[in-house]
């Protein structure tokens, strides 16, 4: 079977969007989210009692939908990896897990900056501040395309 340009950019282009949504919400969701053992977000930020009563009333529904839409996610994102290796393209096949994936993708960008909002209204200027500059170093995502497209060959 010969794998289309268009098909491999659409795959590609999926998997990128998907690790680095992924890999933002994992890092910033802190103990057990990632193989490091930070503290806890709560922790870093210094949360008093007040304000970590509030955080977790917002973010345990968050957490649900978050879950929720990641495994529908990974149900499209096989759907379409198999569509993309079938023996047979079919266009309309491809083009119906892509579609899927784009607007799951779409609400879970919203679901996390509707959190991240809930979250700002809860912390001090400080704290909003501190979140700010943990989430803008966080290290660009890589996908499982790109490391398997990145190890050496034999």
């Amino acid at each position: 079977m010969k794998t289309t340009k268009p098909g491999m950019a659409l795959l590609l282009s999926v998997a990128l969007n998907v690790g680095v949504l992924g890999a933002v919400v994992l890092d910033r969701l802190g103990p057990g989210a990632s193989s490091t053992s930070a503290p806890p977000l709560h922790r870093i930020l210094e949360l008093d009692e007040a304000q970590r009563a509030r955080w977790d009333a917002v973010e345990a529904p968050f957490l649900q939908q978050f879950h929720a839409a990641s495994g529908q996610l990974e149900a499209h994102r096989r759907a379409l990896v198999e569509a993309l290796f079938a023996e047979a393209i079919d266009p309309l096949r491809i083009e119906t897990a892509r579609a899927a994936i784009a607007e799951l993708q779409q609400d879970q960008q919203r679901l996390i900056i509707e959190q991240l909002i809930a979250e700002r209204e809860i912390l001090d200027a400080r704290q909003r501040q501190q979140l700010l500059g943990l989430l803008l170093a966080q290290p660009p995502a890589r996908t499982t395309v790109e490391d398997l497209h990145a190890r050496p060959t034999r």
